[in-house]
């Protein structure tokens, strides 16, 4: 007896729908990242006030950035950032948005000063994480939030 045929083709990579991703945004071509970079910098102080972040921690998500460049993007963001600041700001964005849907306005802005016993954080803060972590501890912060909020 042969089985009836799919009413769609079947595919290893399965089924083909009209949803088609954009493609990732290519940060190693300097006109992305000049685009980009402007944003991302008042995106990123934006959160830093909204988060009560002080400017040595806030420097240390940036990747340990030196006080003279980090008031300077601070008073004027028209630049254009490095491959590995883009994707520090962009996954602390990420964070933000996630603590935002997930609760309210007031906690999302001090979820990440507040002692956390996820086994992830072990009692420590989400920010003392990430600052210690680097980019490895922002992408792990940033898909932990997503999966709770179900983005995964």
């Amino acid at each position: 007896m042969a089985l009836p045929q799919p009413a769609f083709p079947i595919s290893p990579a399965g089924p083909v729908g009209r949803y088609q991703p954009a493609p990732p945004v290519d940060l190693t071509d300097r006109a992305e990242r000049e685009r980009l970079s402007p944003s991302a910098l008042k995106a990123f102080f934006n959160l830093v006030a909204r988060w009560s972040i002080r400017d040595e921690d806030a420097r240390a998500l940036l990747g340990g950035l030196s006080n003279g460049p980090y008031y300077k993007w601070r008073k004027d963001p028209a630049r254009t950032l490095d491959v590995d600041t883009l994707t520090r700001v962009s996954y602390l964005v990420g964070i933000f948005k996630a603590l935002n849907i997930l609760f309210g306005e007031k906690l999302a802005d001090e979820w990440v000063r507040l002692p956390n016993a996820n086994p992830l954080f072990a009692g420590r803060t989400p920010l003392a994480y990430m600052m210690a972590g680097g980019v490895p501890a922002l992408q792990t912060v940033r898909r932990l939030l997503d999966a709770r909020r179900g983005a995964v």
